[in-house]
């Protein structure tokens, strides 16, 4: 299990994103359109700066739905390798089968 303050710190993240998400879109977009003037652009990217730096995406962290374990994280099941093998043993994840050969 990981820590509660790091799951936290996560999902607080997560919120941030969600919150600044098209304020930070718009602002991108004005940096980087050529129609408008220099000046322009630099102010976009300044206000861009002034924003919360957890409110950028490539901030959050995959983390396990069932445990909070940030390392191997499978994406298709939202589970880190520990949790998907073991609900998968025991029959809980629908569709999945170990495989032999």
């Amino acid at each position: 299990m990981a820590k509660v303050s790091a799951v936290n710190k996560n999902l607080k993240r997560v919120h941030l994103v969600a919150k600044y998400a098209e304020k930070r879109a718009a602002l991108k977009a004005a940096a980087k359109d050529p129609n408008l003037s220099f000046d322009e652009q630099f102010v976009a990217r300044l206000k861009l700066a002034k924003l919360p730096r957890n409110s950028a995406k490539v901030r959050i962290r995959n983390r396990c739905q069932v445990t909070g374990r940030p390392r191997g994280y499978h994406r298709k099941f939202k589970m880190s390798r520990v949790s998907l093998r073991h609900l998968a043993s025991n029959g809980y994840l629908p569709g999945v089968v170990k495989s032999s050969w």
